[in-house]
């Protein structure tokens, strides 16, 4: 329910601080550490626990929601972000962990669709909620809410982790790990080494830095000529080497199991799914407030539409884990289908979202990609799980979140540098004479933009200064999917019926 509202928080949030364009920029650090941080919760999950991981999650979660509704700057809420991701993939990803556990193989498929199902019914309550918090008490209770719904809904999920602990532990089937003689500071380090803390320190600030510099390079007076642009970039590349560099020959312990990733389905499938994050983070940051400013959209008419790719994907997954099931198969459906559909949506929408274009065409488009994209994530998840065995599962998992998050930041990064390359100067370009003194206040909010009347010079230059930065976003969404057949050409086709992974009681 709180993801999808969140949609429409977002753009309200860098408008109050008059910095709109950098919606996209907030969630570019919170991909990188929520994907990489899903690598050492995979042994974390083995360790201490799947119930100890579920907890500490919800309360990054927690902590996350706390922040974003008391914050007073879009730095604090990139920040919050930080926190809120890393609790919401590492819930997202426990769940996975849980269902791979408690499934076999042919089933798995369908039973990640179930899991889904919510979504049926919270898309369509989330845009009428969220029109009623942004008109009302405002976004930050939008986000106070659910800092006290969310730990009391992870109660029952630690309840029954609870309960059936102490079952095993009654028929002798969980044994308990000895006890450790060692000091705090030995295991500090100790849990340094094997969660490998340094080589994801590196990771995650070469990104960023490395990142960073294409969404806020239109902020500098000398823009990529800054030096603090020149700083970031050459130090986020330096720093990615030294990673490599000490990964190879330094690192006691690799958080990155590079082992792994010469199997070719791994491979294969992490890096459609980073393909198609990138795709997907560039057409989809900016969708929300084209939907507002350009078709003249309620609110909740615009978090419908936006969130049909979510409502699509979701029942769709349940019908392709029964493909599965029954055909035993995966690799045709995301080869033959689900990628082929999902290039032809975003590549329609090159064409079709465009100010006075039918808005019904931008929803086919939308159920296109949903279909795609309910299809090769299932397909994916199923073909690293069917690539190595059961105790792997946790770590494989771990691998393609990883890079899909990394897709994500890289898809934010490109968004926000063509946004911010393209709009500001087509809508200085465009905008009429009496409202040139009103430039800045236009290009920082979402709620400016849409203040003016529709069909006026001045709502017609923003909306057309919207659909030219549209237009090159959509491009290179379509190129960067189109790019991932060839990833998915590498898979390898296992029977899913015949490979047997879990054992015991199990759907």
């Amino acid at each position: 329910m709180h993801s999808t509202m969140s949609s429409a928080f977002t753009a309200y949030v860098t408008s109050d601080f008059s910095l709109h364009s950098l919606t996209a920029t907030t969630g570019i650090l919170s991909n990188i550490l929520g994907g990489l941080s899903r690598l050492p919760l995979s042994k974390i999950i083995d360790v201490w626990g799947r119930r100890e991981g579920f907890a500490v999650m919800g309360v990054f979660l927690t902590i996350g929601l706390v922040m974003m509704a008391a914050c007073n700057n879009v730095e604090t809420y990139a920040a919050a972000q930080v926190f809120y991701w890393i609790g919401y993939t590492g819930i997202q990803y426990i769940v996975a962990v849980m269902i791979a556990d408690a499934t076999s193989l042919r089933n798995r498929g369908i039973v990640y669709g179930i899991v889904s199902t919510p979504y049926l019914f919270t898309t369509f309550a989330a845009g009428p909620a969220a029109t009623n918090y942004i008109n009302g008490p405002g976004w930050r209770w939008g986000f106070g809410t659910f800092a006290i719904v969310t730990p009391v809904m992870c109660l029952p999920v630690l309840l029954i982790f609870t309960l059936n602990k102490r079952k095993a532990k009654k028929l002798g089937t969980y044994k308990a790990r000895p006890s450790s003689d060692r000091t705090i500071f030995q295991s500090l380090k100790h849990y340094a080494i094997e969660l490998d803390v340094l080589g994801l320190l590196l990771i995650c600030g070469g990104l960023a830095l490395f990142l960073l510099p294409f969404s806020l390079y239109s902020y500098q007076a000398k823009q990529w000529r800054s030096p603090m642009i020149i700083c970031m970039l050459v130090f986020g590349i330096i720093i990615l080497i030294l990673f490599g560099v000490y990964e190879k020959f330094f690192a006691p312990k690799s958080f990155l199991p590079i082992a792994m990733l010469s199997n070719r389905t791994v491979l294969g499938s992490s890096i459609y799914g980073a393909l198609a994050f990138v795709s997907f983070y560039i057409w989809n940051s900016f969708f929300y407030s084209f939907l507002i400013v350009v078709n003249d959209l309620s609110i909740s008419k615009a978090v419908l539409i936006r969130n049909i790719y979510t409502l699509g994907s979701c029942s769709w997954a349940l019908i392709v884990g029964l493909l599965i099931r029954f055909s035993g198969r995966y690799k045709w459906l995301a080869l033959y289908f689900g990628v082929p559909l999902s290039v032809l949506g975003v590549g329609l929408m090159v064409a079709f979202r465009q100010p006075d274009v039918n808005i019904g065409f931008i929803v086919m488009c939308q159920i296109f990609i949903a279909l795609g994209g309910g299809t090769t994530v299932i397909c994916q998840q199923v073909a690293v799980m069917a690539a190595v065995s059961h105790q792997e599962v946790a770590v494989a998992l771990a691998i393609q979140y990883a890079f899909t998050s990394i897709g994500g930041a890289i898809g934010s990064s490109i968004a926000a540098a063509i946004w911010t390359g393209v709009y500001p100067a087509r809508l200085q370009a465009y905008l009429p004479a009496e409202s040139q003194a009103n430039f800045t206040q236009i290009y920082g909010s979402i709620v400016v933009q849409s203040s003016y009347e529709m069909g006026r010079p001045t709502r017609d230059a923003i909306a057309r200064s919207y659909g030219e930065a549209q237009r090159y976003m959509l491009i290179a969404a379509t190129s960067f999917l189109a790019v991932g057949i060839f990833a998915v050409m590498i898979w390898h086709d296992i029977n899913v019926k015949q490979k047997k992974q879990t054992k015991g009681h199990v759907f």
